[in-house]
Protein backbone atom coordinates (compact mmCIF):
# COMPACT_ATOMS: atom_id res chain seq x y z
CA UNK A 1 0.00 0.00 0.00
CA UNK A 2 1.43 3.31 -1.04
CA UNK A 3 0.03 5.88 1.37
CA UNK A 4 2.40 8.69 0.46
CA UNK A 5 3.22 10.78 -2.57
CA UNK A 6 5.49 8.49 -4.48
CA UNK A 7 6.92 7.90 -7.88
CA UNK A 8 6.12 4.84 -9.96
CA UNK A 9 8.71 2.54 -11.41
CA UNK A 10 6.81 2.45 -14.65
CA UNK A 11 6.94 6.27 -15.03
CA UNK A 12 8.85 7.45 -18.13
CA UNK A 13 12.44 8.30 -17.47
CA UNK A 14 14.27 11.39 -18.67
CA UNK A 15 14.94 11.61 -22.42
CA UNK A 16 17.86 9.45 -23.37
CA UNK A 17 19.32 7.80 -26.44
CA UNK A 18 19.54 4.52 -24.59
CA UNK A 19 16.93 2.03 -25.78
CA UNK A 20 15.88 -0.66 -23.32
CA UNK A 21 16.47 -4.18 -24.47
CA UNK A 22 14.17 -7.11 -23.89
CA UNK A 23 16.25 -8.25 -20.90
CA UNK A 24 15.96 -4.82 -19.28
CA UNK A 25 12.18 -4.84 -19.62
CA UNK A 26 12.07 -8.38 -18.25
CA UNK A 27 13.66 -7.28 -15.00
CA UNK A 28 10.41 -5.45 -14.16
CA UNK A 29 8.15 -8.45 -14.72
CA UNK A 30 7.39 -11.44 -12.55
CA UNK A 31 7.44 -15.09 -13.53
CA UNK A 32 3.75 -14.84 -14.54
CA UNK A 33 4.33 -11.87 -16.82
CA UNK A 34 2.87 -9.22 -14.53
CA UNK A 35 4.62 -5.94 -13.80
CA UNK A 36 6.47 -5.84 -10.48
CA UNK A 37 5.33 -2.69 -8.71
CA UNK A 38 7.74 -0.75 -6.56
CA UNK A 39 7.54 -1.67 -2.88
CA UNK A 40 6.23 1.09 -0.64
CA UNK A 41 9.41 0.91 1.44
CA UNK A 42 11.36 2.23 -1.57
CA UNK A 43 8.88 4.97 -2.43
CA UNK A 44 9.74 8.60 -1.87
CA UNK A 45 7.75 10.11 1.00
CA UNK A 46 6.94 13.82 0.99
CA UNK A 47 5.72 15.15 4.34
CA UNK A 48 3.75 18.35 3.87
CA UNK A 49 3.10 21.01 6.58
CA UNK A 50 -0.61 20.15 6.64
CA UNK A 51 0.24 16.55 7.57
CA UNK A 52 2.26 17.75 10.56
CA UNK A 53 -0.46 20.15 11.69
CA UNK A 54 -3.14 17.45 11.46
CA UNK A 55 -1.00 14.94 13.34
CA UNK A 56 -0.19 17.45 16.09
CA UNK A 57 -3.84 18.44 16.54
CA UNK A 58 -4.95 14.81 16.79
CA UNK A 59 -2.25 14.03 19.33
CA UNK A 60 -3.26 17.01 21.48
CA UNK A 61 -6.96 16.17 21.20
CA UNK A 62 -6.60 12.53 22.23
CA UNK A 63 -4.08 13.30 24.97
CA UNK A 64 -6.37 15.92 26.51
CA UNK A 65 -9.40 13.61 26.30
CA UNK A 66 -7.42 10.77 27.91
CA UNK A 67 -6.18 12.93 30.81
CA UNK A 68 -9.67 14.25 31.50
CA UNK A 69 -11.29 10.80 31.40
CA UNK A 70 -8.54 9.00 33.37
CA UNK A 71 -10.04 9.61 36.85
CA UNK A 72 -13.37 8.10 35.72
CA UNK A 73 -11.59 5.17 34.11
CA UNK A 74 -9.70 4.48 37.33
CA UNK A 75 -12.99 4.37 39.24
CA UNK A 76 -14.35 1.97 36.63
CA UNK A 77 -11.27 -0.24 36.91
CA UNK A 78 -11.53 -0.21 40.71
CA UNK A 79 -15.17 -1.31 40.46
CA UNK A 80 -14.35 -4.14 38.04
CA UNK A 81 -11.32 -5.30 40.05
CA UNK A 82 -13.21 -5.21 43.36
CA UNK A 83 -16.16 -7.20 42.04
CA UNK A 84 -13.88 -9.54 40.12
CA UNK A 85 -11.82 -10.37 43.20
CA UNK A 86 -15.01 -11.09 45.14
CA UNK A 87 -16.49 -13.29 42.40
CA UNK A 88 -13.22 -15.21 41.86
CA UNK A 89 -12.71 -15.66 45.58
CA UNK A 90 -9.27 -14.08 45.67
CA UNK A 91 -7.80 -13.67 49.14
CA UNK A 92 -6.76 -10.06 48.92
CA UNK A 93 -7.89 -6.48 49.07
CA UNK A 94 -8.07 -3.62 46.60
CA UNK A 95 -5.24 -1.13 46.87
CA UNK A 96 -5.30 2.48 45.67
CA UNK A 97 -2.34 4.73 44.89
CA UNK A 98 -2.93 8.45 44.48
CA UNK A 99 -1.42 10.29 41.51
CA UNK A 100 -1.71 13.98 40.64
CA UNK A 101 -1.36 15.35 37.10
CA UNK A 102 -2.41 18.88 38.06
CA UNK A 103 -3.86 20.30 41.30
CA UNK A 104 -7.30 19.81 39.72
CA UNK A 105 -6.80 16.46 37.96
CA UNK A 106 -5.85 13.48 40.13
CA UNK A 107 -6.65 9.80 40.04
CA UNK A 108 -6.24 6.66 42.12
CA UNK A 109 -4.58 3.66 40.49
CA UNK A 110 -6.36 0.46 41.62
CA UNK A 111 -4.57 -2.85 41.97
CA UNK A 112 -5.07 -6.16 43.83
CA UNK A 113 -3.12 -6.53 47.06
CA UNK A 114 -2.13 -10.15 47.53
CA UNK A 115 0.08 -12.04 49.92
CA UNK A 116 3.28 -13.36 48.38
CA UNK A 117 3.22 -17.14 48.64
CA UNK A 118 6.49 -18.97 47.90
CA UNK A 119 6.16 -22.27 46.03
CA UNK A 120 5.54 -25.29 48.21
CA UNK A 121 7.13 -28.63 47.19
CA UNK A 122 3.98 -29.78 45.44
CA UNK A 123 3.72 -26.58 43.34
CA UNK A 124 7.44 -26.61 42.57
CA UNK A 125 7.55 -30.22 41.43
CA UNK A 126 4.30 -30.10 39.46
CA UNK A 127 5.50 -26.97 37.65
CA UNK A 128 8.87 -28.58 36.94
CA UNK A 129 7.19 -31.68 35.49
CA UNK A 130 4.93 -29.57 33.24
CA UNK A 131 7.94 -27.54 32.02
CA UNK A 132 9.92 -30.69 31.19
CA UNK A 133 7.00 -32.35 29.41
CA UNK A 134 6.24 -29.21 27.41
CA UNK A 135 9.89 -28.89 26.40
CA UNK A 136 10.01 -32.53 25.29
CA UNK A 137 6.81 -32.02 23.29
CA UNK A 138 8.47 -29.28 21.22
CA UNK A 139 10.63 -31.92 19.52
CA UNK A 140 7.48 -33.39 17.96
CA UNK A 141 6.30 -30.11 16.43
CA UNK A 142 6.12 -30.11 12.61
CA UNK A 143 8.54 -28.03 10.62
CA UNK A 144 5.87 -25.44 9.85
CA UNK A 145 5.57 -24.73 13.59
CA UNK A 146 9.26 -23.90 14.07
CA UNK A 147 8.64 -20.29 15.20
CA UNK A 148 6.10 -21.49 17.77
CA UNK A 149 8.52 -24.16 18.94
CA UNK A 150 11.34 -21.74 19.71
CA UNK A 151 8.97 -19.19 21.25
CA UNK A 152 7.60 -21.87 23.59
CA UNK A 153 11.11 -22.96 24.50
CA UNK A 154 12.02 -19.39 25.41
CA UNK A 155 8.98 -19.15 27.70
CA UNK A 156 9.83 -22.50 29.29
CA UNK A 157 13.42 -21.37 29.83
CA UNK A 158 12.22 -18.33 31.77
CA UNK A 159 9.99 -20.49 33.97
CA UNK A 160 12.79 -23.02 34.46
CA UNK A 161 15.17 -20.27 35.62
CA UNK A 162 12.50 -19.12 38.10
CA UNK A 163 12.25 -22.66 39.46
CA UNK A 164 16.02 -22.81 39.95
CA UNK A 165 16.00 -19.44 41.71
CA UNK A 166 13.32 -20.46 44.21
CA UNK A 167 15.05 -23.79 44.74
CA UNK A 168 18.29 -22.19 45.97
CA UNK A 169 17.66 -18.56 46.97
CA UNK A 170 13.89 -18.25 46.96
CA UNK A 171 13.77 -16.84 50.48
CA UNK A 172 15.49 -13.63 49.32
CA UNK A 173 13.07 -12.91 46.45
CA UNK A 174 12.76 -9.09 46.56
CA UNK A 175 9.44 -8.57 44.76
CA UNK A 176 5.94 -8.85 46.19
CA UNK A 177 2.63 -9.23 44.37
CA UNK A 178 1.56 -5.81 45.69
CA UNK A 179 4.47 -3.92 44.13
CA UNK A 180 4.26 -5.97 40.95
CA UNK A 181 0.53 -5.37 40.48
CA UNK A 182 0.81 -1.68 41.24
CA UNK A 183 3.69 -1.30 38.79
CA UNK A 184 1.94 -3.30 36.06
CA UNK A 185 -1.23 -1.18 36.25
CA UNK A 186 0.83 2.03 36.23
CA UNK A 187 2.86 0.87 33.23
CA UNK A 188 -0.32 -0.05 31.38
CA UNK A 189 -1.77 3.41 31.99
CA UNK A 190 1.46 5.03 30.80
CA UNK A 191 1.47 2.87 27.66
CA UNK A 192 -2.12 3.77 26.79
CA UNK A 193 -1.29 7.43 27.36
CA UNK A 194 1.53 7.16 24.82
CA UNK A 195 -0.68 5.78 22.02
CA UNK A 196 -1.69 9.21 20.58
CA UNK A 197 1.94 10.32 20.36
CA UNK A 198 2.97 6.95 18.90
CA UNK A 199 0.28 7.05 16.23
CA UNK A 200 1.10 10.70 15.60
CA UNK A 201 4.63 9.74 14.59
CA UNK A 202 3.83 6.54 12.72
CA UNK A 203 0.24 6.72 11.41
CA UNK A 204 -1.22 10.24 11.34
CA UNK A 205 1.47 11.42 8.91
CA UNK A 206 0.19 9.11 6.17
CA UNK A 207 -2.60 10.05 3.78
CA UNK A 208 -5.52 8.45 5.57
CA UNK A 209 -8.75 10.29 6.23
CA UNK A 210 -9.16 12.00 9.59
CA UNK A 211 -12.10 9.69 10.30
CA UNK A 212 -9.92 6.58 9.95
CA UNK A 213 -7.20 8.06 12.16
CA UNK A 214 -9.73 8.91 14.86
CA UNK A 215 -11.45 5.52 14.67
CA UNK A 216 -8.18 3.58 14.86
CA UNK A 217 -6.99 5.53 17.91
CA UNK A 218 -10.32 5.15 19.72
CA UNK A 219 -10.40 1.42 19.04
CA UNK A 220 -6.84 0.85 20.25
CA UNK A 221 -7.19 2.92 23.44
CA UNK A 222 -10.64 1.52 24.24
CA UNK A 223 -9.50 -2.06 23.71
CA UNK A 224 -6.53 -1.66 26.06
CA UNK A 225 -8.68 0.16 28.63
CA UNK A 226 -11.16 -2.74 28.72
CA UNK A 227 -8.36 -5.30 28.63
CA UNK A 228 -6.56 -3.80 31.66
CA UNK A 229 -8.77 -5.04 34.54
CA UNK A 230 -9.31 -8.45 32.95
CA UNK A 231 -5.58 -8.91 32.42
CA UNK A 232 -4.84 -7.87 36.01
CA UNK A 233 -7.46 -10.26 37.44
CA UNK A 234 -6.03 -13.17 35.44
CA UNK A 235 -2.53 -12.46 36.70
CA UNK A 236 -3.82 -12.09 40.26
CA UNK A 237 -5.41 -15.55 40.06
CA UNK A 238 -2.07 -17.05 39.05
CA UNK A 239 0.03 -15.10 41.55
CA UNK A 240 -2.26 -16.14 44.39
CA UNK A 241 -1.00 -19.69 43.89
CA UNK A 242 2.68 -18.74 44.09
CA UNK A 243 5.13 -15.97 43.19
CA UNK A 244 7.20 -18.51 41.24
CA UNK A 245 5.15 -17.53 38.19
CA UNK A 246 5.87 -13.80 38.52
CA UNK A 247 8.96 -13.70 36.24
CA UNK A 248 7.23 -15.34 33.26
CA UNK A 249 4.09 -13.25 33.84
CA UNK A 250 6.13 -10.05 33.80
CA UNK A 251 8.55 -10.84 30.96
CA UNK A 252 6.20 -12.66 28.58
CA UNK A 253 2.59 -12.04 29.60
CA UNK A 254 2.87 -8.51 30.97
CA UNK A 255 3.42 -5.37 28.91
CA UNK A 256 4.52 -7.35 25.81
CA UNK A 257 0.89 -8.39 25.34
CA UNK A 258 -0.24 -4.75 25.30
CA UNK A 259 2.53 -3.85 22.86
CA UNK A 260 1.45 -6.65 20.52
CA UNK A 261 -2.13 -5.39 20.68
CA UNK A 262 -0.97 -1.90 19.67
CA UNK A 263 1.08 -3.36 16.80
CA UNK A 264 -1.93 -5.39 15.66
CA UNK A 265 -4.15 -2.29 15.55
CA UNK A 266 -1.44 -0.33 13.74
CA UNK A 267 -0.97 -3.07 11.14
CA UNK A 268 -4.72 -3.27 10.64
CA UNK A 269 -4.95 0.50 10.18
CA UNK A 270 -2.08 0.53 7.68
CA UNK A 271 -3.93 -2.06 5.59
CA UNK A 272 -6.88 0.29 5.10
CA UNK A 273 -7.34 2.05 1.77
CA UNK A 274 -5.70 5.48 1.85
CA UNK A 275 -6.44 8.58 -0.16
CA UNK A 276 -3.37 7.90 -2.30
CA UNK A 277 -4.77 4.50 -3.28
CA UNK A 278 -8.10 6.03 -4.19
CA UNK A 279 -6.45 8.69 -6.38
CA UNK A 280 -4.21 6.17 -8.15
CA UNK A 281 -7.18 3.91 -8.80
Amino acid sequence: MDSSRSFDRSAPAAPSRYVRTFSDRGRLRGHRGGVIAMHRALARFVLEPLDLVTAALLVLMFSFAWIVSLPRLCRLWAHVLGNGMAILGLHGTLGLTQHHITPYIYFSVPYPRLEGVPPDPRTWWSTAVVVCLAYAATYFFPGSATPVKYLLRAVLLIQFSALLYFLFVGASYPHTPDSYMEGLVSYKIALISFIPALFGLTYYIFIFSAFKKIVLTILAMSHLSLFLPLHILLQAMILEKSVVFMPVLYIVFGLPLDILIILAFYSWGMSWVSKANVKSA
